[in-house]
């Protein structure tokens, strides 16, 4: 499963700080956090008065929470649904055929996890009726078997029912575990299609159908579904048959051969074009479009058919499933999800060919979601507290992707995005194990641990043991555990079976213990000797350790050559320091050069040293780090030198930083932006140089504006008309009347920020269509235009725009991003409001608005935004 709002984190940051929401151009800059040395010291007993070393220490209670693996009694052989659903009632009406057979011990009694259901019987296929109890929070339903039942002998029970799943709770990543959604279900919201698609991860599938509903428990499984002709539908495994009857409804029968997760069955019901790709392997691929889409599925969804080789290479193992088959849903209350050979994403995958130019979003999710149908699907966490070996996997696959498509600039920059996730997660809160058995919600586990340190500790395990154990144990813990559920130690032992080395200590630390190193750094010379300190600052709270075991390397660059010394150590004690020969000052000394190790450091380097940094050092994190190091230096040659040659990189991303960094630029780096305004080949950088040009006034700021209309990006585009708004306003109006049929939320952000600025507020109806359909950073600048707006109009009309607002920011069924940006309209408005001084009832309305939409609010990330709103 993928978490698309991580970037609401970041926001939390920037608003807390009083940042502005208008889109950047270029990726936003990972932080690279400087840690400050921590003094220790040592406690004895006589220096706190006692004496008695046998002193009262307080003893807990109560044992320690454990979060087992479940106690399975019953295993799952086979599961049938016959399903057809009362889209007015939201009910599904089903008959579920399940076959068992005790897992050990003998047993009279079945419990199955069955959420808000009504039964109408349950039998033995037999016919003969079994009682059963279903009070309480009708949650699990206990039936008393016919029988008692042995090891190895199976049984089928029978089950009529209706579900009628009903909405509870969710968390960061599944803003709802209602299991199955029934979106515009009687046809009122307008044109918005009318769909049914489920979400069971974690366990929800169990609001729709009775199973033992824990990722240790698999089944195969067979699903015969009714709708209406019209209707296409999508699950697990192959499309048998479809039959159509007499009362105008069909019947699809879709059936799985293989088994796999309760968690991971789905079904998706809806009116969709079925655009079939070319076969990979005999196995079908294709793609579920909404109406309107068809012509953009490979866009969308790209490079799904190399994806699939790379990975069967990658693992040593071919994709094991019999279809792969990609839909965009409505509504959807997760990223996407990892639905065996059947994955669900939500709708802001959807963009045509010059939406997706440089957004490497879809095929990262692509990859991760794909990447579970071997770490996840094919193999399966046993628990939930083992999740990274399902989400840890899938965000290391993006790294992987990533490295083999784009190169290693590419996957090391992302890398240090998802490191920079992490370290945001562990400032806002308590860090905590991988493998965590002591979580209070099974939903926590879907943070940045379980994904972003989770994907971040399998690269240094990669760089530790190398590619060729790396992958060959891969193969091996895949093959090993194939259709089976696995915990931590099943992956450390595949890699221990493989290289034949003890790797305890790095499980133990990294996956078992909470928290990184934080590492203070110094180097000196003197005598032919290079001596480097490194102490480990880390606070040793929450079950981090004091001391992490680090291999590393230590790359020693001198007389400006490009070709270190390099040496490796092992850092193993809270501080030491290594010595190393070297004739002369070095240049630079750059600790981790492979930039491998997940940790924060505090390594003050000069001008000069991060300067020969940046030219000798090959990685691109070296020069990434540089330029944000290198804007808190003092102004000099050797900072302007950097920096003009930064401009010159072959990364967009350092291209752009150092735009970011240039505070007044020079004549040559003027130079140097035009040409990238003129035609940078990423439109992310292209666009930020248009801006910057046009802040600076260079020279034709008109002819590089409107020859970026005519770009094919729309960032670009949306750059060139911000820039000829500052040069001739006039022409950017008439120009932007051509773009307002686009539906592109850079286009819609630019449009906004110019119309806000006319104050012509005949534009209102163009907000007023876009609000509903823009996300992202767009939604922000949208809205924050069209409140600018709302204020030079008249109170009528500031009094609708209001609720239009608020209905948007109640919409637990929209985008975050929608909610976020007109919740922060609204206080925008009043505090505007308050400012102005005069005593205004619309004050305390929009305070009871904003609480109003606080209460509602699912998204933790948002509520923790909104708790400095409406004060």
């Amino acid at each position: 499963m993928r978490n698309t709002f991580s970037l609401i984190g970041l926001l939390a940051t920037l608003f807390a700080v009083g940042c502005s929401t208008t889109k950047p151009a270029t990726v936003e800059a990972p932080v690279v956090m400087e840690v400050r040395d921590l003094d220790t010291m040592t406690i004895t007993p006589e220096a706190n008065g006692v004496t008695d070393m046998q002193a009262e220490i307080e003893i807990p209670n109560e044992r320690p929470v454990y979060r087992p693996a479940y106690f399975r009694t019953h295993d799952l052989l086979h599961t049938r649904l016959d399903l057809r659903f009362d889209w007015a009632k939201e009910q599904v009406i089903g008959k579920a055929t399940l076959k068992l057979t005790p897992y050990f011990r003998p047993s009279a009694k079945l419990v199955l996890d069955a959420k808000g259901f009504e039964f109408k019987s349950i039998k033995m296929a037999s016919g003969k009726e079994l009682s059963y109890d279903y009070g309480g929070e009708k949650q699990q339903v206990t039936i008393a078997l016919d029988r008692q039942y042995k090891r190895g002998e199976e049984y089928t029970i029978v089950i009529d029912y209706t579900a009628i799943p009903a909405e509870s709770g969710g968390s960061a990543a599944i803003t709802s575990d209602k299991g199955l959604f029934f979106i515009n279900p009687r046809g009122e919201e307008g044109d918005k299609p009318r769909q049914i698609w489920t979400q069971g991860e974690t366990e929800n599938n169990s609001r729709w159908f009775p199973t033992i509903d824990k990722p240790n428990e698999r089944t195969t499984q067979e699903m015969y579904v009714t709708v209406a002709d019209e209707y296409e539908t999508l699950s697990n495994g192959s499309l048998i048959n479809q039959t159509k009857n007499a009362d105008g409804t069909r019947t699809d029968y879709w059936k799985m051969d293989l088994p796999h997760a309760p968690y991971l069955f789905a079904l998706i019901v809806g009116d969709f074009d079925i655009v079939e790709d070319q076969d990979w392997n005999g196995i079908p691929v294709n793609y579920y479009m909404e109406k309107g889409w068809k012509d953009h599925a490979k866009d969308i969804y790209p490079y799904t058919r190399e994806m699939l080789s790379f990975f069967s290479d990658v693992t040593g193992v071919s994709y094991p499933w019999p279809k792969y088959s990609q839909v965009a849903v409505r509504d959807y209350v997760s990223g996407a999800m990892e639905n065996t050979s059947a994955v669900i994403f939500g709708e802001f995958m959807h963009g045509t060919k010059r939406d997706l130019i440089d957004v490497e979003t879809n095929e990262k999710i692509v990859a991760h979601e794909m990447f579970h149908h071997w770490f996840g699907d094919y193999v399966t966490c046993e628990s939930w507290s083992n999740l990274t070996l399902n989400e840890g996997f899938a965000n290391y696959s993006e790294y992987l992707w990533m490295e083999e498509k784009h190169g290693r600039d590419a996957a090391d920059f992302h890398m240090l995005n998802e490191r920079s996730g992490y370290f945001g997660s562990v400032r806002r809160g308590e860090p905590h194990e991988l493998i965590w058995y002591d979580y209070d919600d099974k939903e926590d586990m879907f943070d940045a641990h379980s994904y972003n340190k989770g994907g971040a500790v399998l690269h240094m395990l990669r760089h530790y043991v190398g590619d060729d154990a790396f992958f060959t144990s891969l193969k091996h813990y895949l093959t090993e555990n194939q259709y089976s559920a696995v915990e931590v130690d099943e992956l450390r032992m595949a890699f221990e079976e493989t290289t034949g080395e003890d790797l305890n200590w790095f499980f133990d630390q990294w996956f078992l213990k909470a928290g990184h190193p934080a590492l203070s750094l110094d180097t000196d010379y003197a005598d032919g000797k290079v001596m480097l300190t490194v102490e480990q600052t880390q606070e040793t709270e929450h079950n981090v350790p004091a001391i992490f075991r680090i291999p590393v390397e230590v790359d020693i660059y001198t007389n400006g050559s490009t070709t270190p010394n390099r040496q490796i150590i092992t850092v193993d004690q809270r501080k030491q320091t290594f010595t190393f020969d070297s004739p002369v000052k070095p240049d630079v000394v750059i600790f981790d050069p492979n930039h491998q190790l997940l940790a924060q450091f505090n390594y003050i380097k000069s001008a000069e040293e991060l300067a020969a940094q940046f030219k000798a050092a090959p990685n691109l994190i070296d020069r990434y780090l540089v330029l944000q190091r290198l804007s808190t230096k003092e102004e000099s040659d050797v900072k302007t030198q950097t920096l003009t040659a930064a401009l010159k990189d072959p990364f967009h991303a350092v291209r752009g930083l150092a735009m970011r960094t240039i505070s007044e630029p020079t004549p040559d780096q003027i130079a140097l932006v035009r040409m990238l305004a003129e035609g940078d080949p990423h439109s992310a950088v292209r666009a930020a140089a248009i801006e910057m040009f046009a802040e600076v006034g260079g020279d034709n700021v008109k002819t590089v504006a409107e020859s970026a209309l005519n770009a094919e990006p729309y960032p670009v585009v949306a750059a060139g008309l911000q820039a000829l708004v500052s040069v001739d306003p006039k022409a950017a109006a008439a120009a932007a009347s051509q773009l307002e049929s686009i539906e592109n939320d850079d286009i819609a952000g630019a449009l906004a920020e110019l119309y806000a600025g006319l104050g012509d507020v005949s534009k209102l109806p163009y907000f007023e269509k876009r609000m509903n359909e823009v996300d992202g950073y767009g939604a922000l600048n949208l809205m924050d235009g069209y409140r600018n707006l709302l204020a030079k109009g008249s109170p009528d009309q500031m009094a609708a725009g209001v609720a239009k607002l608020k209905s948007l920011g109640l919409d637990q069924g929209g985008s975050p991003w929608r909610r976020l940006a007109a919740t922060k309209a609204i206080n925008d408005i009043r505090e505007s409001l308050k400012e102005a001084g005069a005593a205004n009832p619309m004050i305390e309305q929009l305070k009871i608005m904003i609480d109003e939409i606080k209460a509602k609010e699912t998204v933790s990330d948002l509520r923790q935004i909104y708790e400095g709103y409406g004060q």
